[in-house]
């Protein structure tokens, strides 16, 4: 028990001293575990044979991460995904095993090594590449979907890669006892190709009928006992549940946990599940993350440190290449093709597998296997580097005045808000806290990271181009929120909006008078000026700091903004495009009239109140219920 208090402690300590200067300098939370991993393991010699269990336990965070993306996907979502799911992952695999297999043959393995070795350093890391792009609020571009789309599929695939390496084994070689073995619960193992098909297909469907009809009825049980542990218990037992059976039959458990949060996308559930798991994600994540850099082989990398970071690198810089090779081809410009390019040219933590699971196979030989998993360790440690180096590529674009590639926008939603700056943020919020979905876009590159940094989903676009708003399902949308403070840019979006869709409603926000009736006569149904809100409450904080009741003062508040309406649209008649207002004579003058019937209606609907309230008072106190 003290030793494992003591474990505890010494992780968590050094986890909280190296996390916050990593993120503080800028470099990420993930490097800031890997260092913390390292301080603990190869450099002070902390840590012992608990780092391998651990790690076991830690890839768990893997498993809850994928269960947690999947809830922020529907079916819908994932079929459009279905292109780059298949052929940009599925291309990516193939040639960068291809290449690595023919520079492992060129340094003189035999074809079986070679092969393993090449299906093995093809995958990525999913549980940092995620975790970063979660944390610099990048999964919503293009880039950042066609990453997840290829180590979806790289995770997909390692069920084929666990079957593969038994039958690269030497004649005659004889298999290790398979400790710690993924696969050493396999119910499958024995069955013909059949009936592992069919136990397969049986296990997803089990999947899809339980997230579609025993969760909902659980989850209304569950709630009968008000007790708020039992939400945690059961969201739980689904994510280990399912990770279970998929292990039983040969399958991914991250995979199956993933099909299972896209089935409960959609549910009424999911803000639950996503909030109960959170935290548990992030903390095992940390773990694996302390447990990698940990269980790097110090004494065997300083031994060769010169071939073994030239082969890390040479690696690295071999899938970078196939990386913007895919990038290219499948339409992705600019910061979207240097953040596919740099945040996919690792090899990943499921390569820890399949080299423990060929070396137990014979495949691979002890010193081949060591320097594999140094190298894996050595690419993941210089992964948040690669982040680093993606965000200054993309800083140094935007100050040399480069254009930015515009978001791929793969959701409609019935309201689109065009501006995400303190205007459209507040209208965000406030339809977010309702229970609408909005789509959020903004052309300012650092405004867009801001608000995916705080969890809001925005897309980075030009809605001055028709195509654009087009995208965003400007056809079918109920309502369009223009919150840009450029008048013309507005003028033209309003335009634009009222042609494409008649029966659109259009809520747009103005500078001044002018750009309202600018904005009117485009075609918004509404028009917001900037500061008049804020400006009549204002006067309202006047008004009764100055002898008006709280009645009083809102009710000449109300009649105000009232009549303020009715002039504005008796003056949009006089207003003239182009003319000053000072110029233009009949305005002023009608302007002049308007401004003597709201002090004259004014007073006279206080007076009135005032009598109204006068003669409650009396007919109170003539019944004796004054006091």
């Amino acid at each position: 028990m003290e030793s494992f208090l003591l474990s505890a402690t010494l992780y968590l300590a050094t986890a909280v001293i190296t996390v916050p200067i990593a993120a503080r300098l800028g470099l990420g939370s993930v490097l800031g575990y890997l260092l913390a991993g390292i301080l603990i393991g190869p450099v002070t010699g902390l840590t012992g044979s608990e780092t391998t269990d651990l790690r076991h336990f830690a890839e768990f965070g893997v498993v809850m991460m994928l269960f947690l993306i999947g809830l922020e996907l529907e079916p819908k979502a994932l079929w459009n995904m279905r292109h780059k799911l298949v052929g940009l992952g599925l291309l990516q695999i193939v040639m960068t095993t291809a290449v690595v297999f023919l520079a492992a043959v060129a340094l003189g393995a035999v074809w079986q090594t070679a092969l393993a070795i090449g299906i093995t350093l093809a995958l990525s890391s999913p549980a940092i590449v995620l975790q970063t792009l979660s944390e610099k609020g990048l999964t919503q571009t293009a880039g950042g979907r066609s990453g997840f789309s290829v180590l979806l599929m790289q995770d997909i695939a390692v069920i084929p890669m666990l079957a593969l390496l038994p039958l690269l084994a030497p004649p005659g070689a004889s298999s290790l006892p398979a400790h710690g073995d993924p696969t050493s619960l396999n119910l499958t193992a024995n069955l013909p190709g059949w009936g592992l098909t069919l136990v397969t297909l049986g296990a997803v469907g089990a999947i899809i009928l339980a997230g579609r009809y025993l969760v909902r009825p659980m989850f209304r049980f569950i709630d009968t006992a008000r007790l708020r542990e039992m939400y945690t218990a059961f969201t739980l037992l689904i994510v280990v549940g399912i990770a279970l059976l998929m292990s039983l039959v040969g399958l991914s458990p991250a995979l199956g946990t993933f099909l299972a949060g896209v089935i409960l996308a959609g549910s009424e559930f999911r803000h639950e599940l996503e909030s109960d798991i959170q935290p548990f994600k992030g903390l095992l994540l940390g773990l694996f993350f302390i447990t990698v850099g940990a269980g790097i082989d110090l004494q065997g990398f300083l031994a060769e440190p010169l071939r073994l970071l030239a082969l890390t690198l040479a690696l690295m810089t071999g899938k970078a290449l196939i990386l913007a090779l895919l990038s290219r081809a499948f339409g992705l410009h600019h910061r979207d093709h240097w953040l596919f390019t740099l945040g996919l040219a690792q090899a990943g933590e499921f390569g820890f597998v399949l080299v423990t699971f060929a070396l137990q196979h014979s495949v691979l030989s002890a010193p081949v296997a060591n320097d594999l998993i140094t190298i894996i360790t050595l690419s993941m440690l210089l992964t948040p580097l690669a982040f680093i180096a993606h965000d200054w590529l993309v800083r140094h674009h935007v100050a040399q005045g480069g254009p930015l590639e515009s978001d791929e926008i793969d959701e409609q939603h019935r309201v689109i808000i065009v501006g995400a700056g303190r205007f459209g943020q507040v209208i965000n919020r406030l339809l977010r806290s309702a229970g609408f979905h909005t789509t959020l876009i903004d052309h300012d590159f650092k405004r867009v990271q801001y608000m995916r940094r705080l969890g809001v989903k925005t897309f980075l676009g030009d809605t001055t181009r028709p195509d654009l708003l087009r995208t965003a399902g400007l056809a079918t949308a109920k309502v369009l929120v223009v919150g840009i403070n450029k008048p013309h840019a507005a003028e033209a979006i309003v335009r634009h909006a009222r042609w494409a869709n008649p029966d659109l409603v259009i809520v747009a926000r103005a500078r001044d008078r002018a750009n309202t009736y600018a904005l009117l006569n485009a075609g918004a149904d509404h028009v917001v000026r900037e500061l008049f809100d804020a400006s009549l409450r204002a006067g309202r904080y006047v008004l009764e700091n100055i002898g008006l009741t709280d009645h009083e003062a809102d009710r000449a508040v109300q009649i105000f903004d009232q009549h303020d309406r009715l002039t504005i649209k008796e003056l949009r008649r006089f207003w003239k495009p182009g003319v000053p207002s000072a110029e233009n004579q009949p305005y002023i003058d009608r302007a002049i009239e308007l401004e003597q019937d709201i002090i004259s209606v004014l007073l006279a609907q206080l007076m009135s109140d005032e009598a109204i309230q006068r003669d409650k008072t009396d007919e109170k106190a003539a019944n004796g219920d004054g006091p």
